[in-house]
């Protein structure tokens, strides 16, 4: 396992815009009616994907705006309420939060503004409890603010905050009658993003850098955007709608758990496909037993009292459709807030097949255990296909377990009998099946992952054997659209991938296109000889279930080719030009450990848009300080000259690691100033 990184972290802004014109009106002095520009709907979704290191990332933003081209004020979108939900971005693997709608000005919008509240404890770090052994903090703590350090605050307390612009890859165009959507990811694999830093006889300061780690990437089809299951007061419900009032779960979690209102009001219809139809759940009957309905005059009088009053609870596994609206997949429905929280939701810790013990990981950081059974009903999120997001892949829980198909890393949230011991779960979302660490043994028609847990027998193994085998999709299989700007909206077929260090510019797609470049993209590894271990491929694959195998399971869909860290060193030849008018500079450091005399050659980038990301790390009288510095400016290039001279102290995060020679493209190059890092 790639243990030195921590896990992708996305902010994703999901944007469906539907068209809706204002009224018009009169001007001073004149007879002639001006037109009122037409406005879009946009709904804001977070997401992130997972950390095996931490149980909470949990963050306040406090606004995000949108930036229009050529000129004019920012239009804000997203406004918190007054009492800012934190939202625990560990939560949210590959999946959006929906967290707001505000009308827009149709036009043409090139970046955002996120703000982000950054007063001490306004950022939360909770460690997971079983983290990776190389993980600084101790397993389960949650750090204390005084030993977070936000990167770039501004004001003065309680008004801290961080603002923190995002260039698009291409414009936003808002038009009337159409949807667009935009995602803004933080990057929590990116090495500058979280780092931790431990003072000789002192405690471990985490510097939080939300500059560099958030970028832009295009969403191409929102129907296949996984929702995480949300939260509301119910204020409405006939018919084949109801309208719910937006609530964040409390951060951190109380019991019995509590919720912080929104004034964001989320219209949600009820599935009206053939054959379909919204699964409901009422969590105050006794027994509960889930019913199937297109309309609410399908349910009991009583319910339709409950839900009429205007106190109702519910939590909702929802989709979106191509026209942007949300319809329920199902619904967990109660006058108690905490009896729809109760569902146990997280990453999966252990999973024991022979007891049916799983063990996932809450938000303060400890462990849940439930029990699976023959009975326990297993659904995998299908947003873009009605029927398969509402239909479950195995109806015999247990024996989904002694398959192996549920494994540590997956994103899951569970619906379970609270008033058994231990809680027993009648049905579970596999949200994301998400597989990841070394890469071994790429071929045309599967490869390999092998990864170290620090509890052994979470080890991926088959059958004694270390390694889980992954074979790639069938190449007739819908796998959404491409979200390259020159190809977006083409629908893909077949196995897709991208690099890690630029998600839209080097996307591969799709089918065996895809299946020939990932495999010779993995096979093979950064060797520097000596005591230094061959560097190999690193990746985080996402999988599909494939019912139509032989033997239904799961297979990759789609991966991501990950950087790999060097071990630290020292510059021996400084940066220099490759060739002349060349975009490529070149450097040589040490390898600890390596093989006598043996060096690494460094690529770094300065074109723009895959300039390798260079960061200048000074720890002084106990302050972590991250300065990016852009390496295509000419004076900033300079300065990374005038820095990089022989015996600095550099490190280096290399994509791809695709060779088996001491060469690595840097996408990632950080050099120390003040109290150096020990070698």
């Amino acid at each position: 396992m790639c243990s030195q990184l921590t896990r992708l972290l996305l902010l994703s802004t999901a944007v469906a815009l539907l068209a809706a014109c204002g009224g018009g009106g009169g001007s001073s002095g004149s007879s002639s009616t001006m037109p009122t520009p037409q406005n879009g709907n946009v709904s804001m979704m977070v997401s992130d994907a997972s950390v095996e290191d931490w149980a909470t990332i949990g963050v306040k933003v406090l606004s995000i705006a949108l930036v229009p081209e050529g000129g004019g004020n920012n239009v804000t979108v997203y406004s918190a309420p007054s009492t800012p939900p934190v939202i625990n971005l560990v939560q949210l693997d590959q999946l959006g939060e929906l967290i707001g709608n505000a009308s827009v000005p149709a036009g043409t919008y090139t970046s955002a503004v996120i703000t982000i509240s950054a007063n001490p404890g306004d950022v939360l770090l909770t460690a997971a409890s079983d983290p990776s052994t190389s993980f600084a903090g101790t397993p389960g703590a949650t750090i204390p603010a005084g030993d977070i350090q936000i990167q770039d605050a501004q004001g003065t307390a309680p008004n801290l905050t961080v603002t923190v612009p995002v260039n698009f890859v291409s414009p936003l165009v808002v038009s009337a009658n159409e949807n667009n959507q935009f995602d803004i990811e933080f990057d929590l694999a990116h090495p500058a993003f979280i780092v931790a830093r431990t003072p000789a006889g002192g405690s471990t300061v985490w510097a939080v850098n939300f500059r560099g780690p958030l970028r832009h990437r295009r969403v191409a089809d929102i129907r296949w955007l996984v929702l995480r299951h949300l939260y509301g007061e119910v204020t409405a419900a006939s018919g084949t709608s109801m309208t719910v009032t937006k609530e964040f779960p409390t951060e951190p979690l109380v019991s019995p758990e509590t919720y912080v209102t929104t004034t964001q009001s989320i219209s949600i219809s009820l599935d009206q496909t053939s054959g379909g139809g919204t699964i409901f759940y009422y969590l105050d009957s006794s027994p509960v037993t889930p019913v199937t309905i297109s309309s609410f005059s399908q349910l009991p009088s009583a319910v339709q009292t409950a839900l009429a009053s205007g106190t109702e609870q519910v939590r909702v596994a929802a989709r979106y459709q191509q026209d942007g609206t949300l319809v329920a997949t199902r619904i967990w429905a109660s006058s108690s807030f905490d009896k729809v929280w109760v569902g146990p939701e997280g990453h999966v810790l252990h999973v024991n097949p022979a007891t049916g013990m799983v063990t996932m990981q809450n938000d303060l950081g400890q462990p849940v255990q439930f029990l699976v059974n023959q009975n326990t009903l297993i659904y995998f999120r299908a947003p873009q296909n009605a029927l398969e997001d509402a239909t479950p892949i195995s109806t015999n829980g247990a024996q989904f377990l002694a398959d192996g198909n549920l494994l540590r890393g997956f994103k899951v949230h569970a619906t379970v009998n609270a008033d058994l011991s231990p809680m027993v779960a009648t049905s579970i979302d596999i949200e994301t099946a998400r597989y990841d660490g070394v890469i071994s043994m790429p071929s045309t028609t599967s490869f390999t992952y092998l990864h170290d847990f620090r509890t052994a027998s979470d080890d991926y193994q088959t059958n004694g054997t270390p390694g889980i085998t992954l074979s790639y999709i069938p190449n007739t299989t819908a796998n959404g659209t491409n979200p390259v700007p020159s190809t977006d909206g083409v629908e893909i077929e077949g196995y897709k991938w991208w690099d890690f260090a630029y998600p839209v510019t080097t996307f591969d797609c799709c089918g065996s296109t895809a299946i020939f470049a990932w495999v010779s993209a993995t096979d093979g590894a950064i060797s520097f000889g000596g005591k230094v271990a061959p560097i190999p491929a690193y990746g985080t694959s996402f999988a599909s279930w494939n019912s139509m195998a032989a033997t239904p399971g799961w297979a990759a869909a789609a991966s991501i080719l990950e950087p790999s860290l060097l071990p630290l060193g020292t510059v021996v030849v400084p940066l220099t030009q490759t060739a002349p008018n060349s975009s490529l500079y070149s450097f040589t450091m040490t390898v600890p450990g390596a093989a006598m005399g043996t060096t690494a050659t460094i690529d770094v980038n300065t074109t723009l848009d895959s300039a390798t990301l260079v960061y200048q790390v000074d720890f002084t009288d106990g302050k972590l300080k991250l300065v990016p510095l852009d390496v295509t400016q000419t004076q900033n290039l300079k300065t990374l000259q005038d820095t990089l001279t022989a015996g600095a102290i550099v490190g280096v995060y290399a994509v791809p690691v695709a060779n088996a020679s001491n060469t690595a493209t840097a996408y990632v190059l950080a050099y120390y100033s003040g109290d150096l890092p020990p070698m």
